[in-house]
């Protein structure tokens, strides 16, 4: 899917394409929509860069329990707990 975003809206938020890619982005992810995975493929940015501009505007990164087992789980099985 495509999105066309007229010119004019586009000059009337007084964004780049890329930054209302970011911002859309942001938004989606805020809402539990997309994960940060999912964002920074679409944006191209690696997880730290995008968490750190989370964390430049004071936005709290989604982080359930799901991904803290995750994240021991892969831990364990790299040798590092």
């Amino acid at each position: 899917m495509n999105l066309l975003i007229p010119d004019d809206i586009l000059a009337a938020s007084d964004l780049t394409e890329e930054d209302l890619k970011l911002e859309l982005a942001i938004v989606l992810y805020q809402r539990a929509k997309i994960s940060a995975g999912k964002a920074c493929e679409w944006l191209g940015m690696n997880l730290i860069e995008f968490r750190r501009i989370l964390s430049d505007r004071d936005m709290p990164i989604n982080y359930e329990l799901s991904d803290l087992q995750d994240d021991i789980a892969t831990l364990r099985s790299l040798g590092r707990l």
